[in-house]
């Protein structure tokens, strides 16, 4: 079963947000179907950018695909940038962040091992 964006996105944040970590919605996207990029900021100044994976939006477990936008460490301004061109292209699109020192917020691009 594939969860609505809107779903996946309320309990990615409960998720980080229970564990004492900082999670926001940065962008409203739409809530059936919206395309979901997560920041997630080191507070160091580097940020991971995960997007959408081309192909299939789920693996055969049905768990959501994203790949690394761009690659870390992303500063600020590369992020907004890259973001801002895909709002323009798409303003369903969601963006979250999550502050996270010590990792990816849970998330791994497609093709990362374990």
């Amino acid at each position: 079963m594939n969860l609505k964006s809107y779903i996946w996105v309320g309990a990615h944040l409960r998720r980080w947000q229970a564990e004492g970590l900082f999670a926001t919605v940065i962008a409203n996207g739409a809530a059936e179907a919206g395309a979901i990029f997560v920041i997630v900021n080191h507070l160091d100044g580097n940020l991971h950018l995960f997007g959408p994976a081309p192909g299939p939006a789920y693996d055969d477990e049905g768990a959501r695909r994203f790949i690394e936008e761009i690659a870390f460490p992303a500063s600020q301004e590369s992020v907004d940038r890259l973001l801002a061109r895909r709002r323009a292209a798409d303003p369903d699109i969601w963006i979250v962040e999550v502050e996270d020192r010590r990792g990816t917020a849970g998330l791994s691009a497609v093709g990362d091992g374990p």
